[in-house]
């Protein structure tokens, strides 16, 4: 092959059905529009099925690095993961099954740590509900929910929403929610390392703000 090809990944990059509220089609790039002149072209849709993920969620770039070249629909784990929570199989999962036998033989507490949203990109509320329900078949004797507030993939005003919401469905199982913190110290990225020790000492050593009303003491935070 004597041509060249490049890949170019413009993350965040796309083609609005509504150029007057499109920031790419308002902005001056000349060199995107001569290949879009000059050269064939095609548009792709990165959401919802088309992806694989469900209908109506939509994509981001870990989704779209999966599908990136792999010449077939890629499913997401968000999708296996959903279905298994609706037809209540997830329970029969071996790691999640010898998980909650040894916590009920032995008396064992057992934690879940996570990110608190439907964002569907690191997480779904739906999927720690199904969790706390697997849990409760099995006879866990005490489960407890160490939240990381979200804020990146949903509102950023949106946790004490998720947590009120987590609250209430507790309030009928053998859970309760033991600490929250938020994703940019839990699930820092950037090698911060002085956020991951905040989430660290809070998980481990129990260092944070003592709190019997997470949406008040969450309000003066």
């Amino acid at each position: 092959m004597n041509n060249k090809v490049i890949l170019m990944i413009l993350d965040g990059w796309g083609i609005s059905p509504d150029p007057k509220v499109s920031a790419v089609a308002n902005a001056n790039t000349p060199f995107i529009d001569s290949l879009y002149q000059d050269y064939p072209n095609s548009e792709l849709l990165t959401d919802g099925m088309n992806v694989g993920l469900p209908e109506g969620q939509m994509g981001n770039s870990e989704v779209g690095h999966m599908n990136l070249g792999a010449g077939r629909i890629v499913y997401q784990d968000l999708a296996k993961i959903n279905l298994a929570v609706a037809e209540n199989t997830l329970k029969d999962e071996k790691v999640l099954k010898d998980a909650f036998l040894y916590s009920k033989e032995n008396n064992k507490k057992v934690h879940f740590l996570g990110l608190l949203s439907d964002g569907g990109v690191h997480s779904h509320t739906k999927h720690l509900e199904g969790l706390i329900n697997a849990a409760d078949s099995y006879g866990v004797p005490q489960a407890y929910v160490h939240a990381f507030t979200d804020g990146r993939d949903v509102d950023p005003k949106s946790g004490k929403k998720f947590l009120s919401e987590l609250e209430n469905f507790c309030k009928t199982k053998n859970t309760s929610i033991a600490s929250v913190i938020g994703r940019y110290y839990a699930m820092d990225r950037d090698d911060r390392w002085e956020r991951i020790k905040m989430a660290y000492d809070l998980l481990v050593e129990g260092k944070g703000e003592p709190s019997r009303n997470i949406a008040t003491t969450m309000q003066h935070s």
